[in-house]
């Protein structure tokens, strides 16, 4: 069995080579061990995904239920895991801080933090305490006995200011803070991708997914980007496809869909120890 530590390396060495990798966003075990089976190195939570899994909107799931499904899907396979941890699930630094270390206990070998407040009238926060919250994420994760991955997440194009000056500003300030990894979901273009890897000395993640997104992985690759995530697009994936059975079932008493539908064996095949 793959230990921890030995997880942990194997993850910070995918963002050390050469190129781009793809870490995608399982929502369960199942979905989690397919993607293990199908050859992916490396697996990300999602915690829209996994809201919509469980019958709720996103941003509605506690802490520890949260890490409940961390360690849910750091067990179901032998790869790494970075958690999407939302804002730390606390409002002060000691708090944030053991939200970082409970994380690590429950299986993760990196996790995000983001900037957002969900808050319409003031919707991400201040530069200088969203650095703090990072700086004490930081210093909980780095002082574990194997590398942790900390992943800092600039809201600002999800949150509707598309300023891609403060998103490097933000991405900066969280660098010094000791951020691993850094994130601005929501950004589409081009030239803002390669502004913001120029900007920064650390790996950037950026999330695909959307219809509309115009990249590939060598695309991508060849602005600087080293990880791509998908976010709940895999999971919207796999709902739309069931919601679409559904309907059919409902609205016009057909089992269409069933033609579409992985085989019995075939998926059987690949929950196998």
């Amino acid at each position: 069995m793959t230990t921890q530590a030995e997880k942990a390396e194997a993850f910070r060495a995918l963002h050390a080579r050469d190129g781009a990798f793809i870490i995608p966003n399982p929502w369960d075990a199942g979905s989690a061990r397919i993607l293990a089976n199908l050859g992916f190195e490396a697996l990300a939570t999602t915690s829209a995904g996994y809201a919509f899994s469980a019958g709720q909107k996103d941003f509605t799931i506690g802490r520890e239920a949260m890490l409940t499904h961390v360690a849910a899907i750091a067990s179901a396979t032998e790869l790494p895991v970075s958690a999407d941890l939302e804002d730390g699930y606390a409002k002060d630094l000691d708090g944030v801080a053991e939200t970082y270390r409970l994380v690590a206990s429950a299986g993760a070998v990196g996790a995000s933090i983001e900037d957002a407040t969900h808050d319409p009238e003031e919707p991400l926060l201040e530069i200088a305490h969203a650095a703090d919250r990072v700086r004490a994420a930081a210093a909980a994760v780095h002082a574990l006995p194997f590398p942790f991955m900390l992943t800092a997440r600039a809201e600002c194009f999800l949150a509707g200011r598309k300023d891609i000056k403060d998103v490097i500003a933000r991405l900066q300030a969280y660098q010094e803070a000791g951020a691993d990894v850094l994130f601005a979901p929501g950004l589409t273009d081009a030239d803002d991708i390669a502004s913001v890897v120029r900007s920064v000395d650390r790996p950037v993640n950026v999330v695909m997914g959307l219809a509309s997104s115009p990249f590939d992985l060598a695309g991508l690759a060849a602005l600087g980007v080293k990880r791509v995530s998908v976010g709940s697009s895999l999971c919207r994936a796999a709902f739309g496809e069931f919601i679409r059975a559904a309907r059919e079932l409902r609205g016009q008493g057909t089992f269409g869909y069933a033609k579409d539908a992985i085989g019995y064996a075939e998926i059987s095949a690949m929950f196998e120890r």
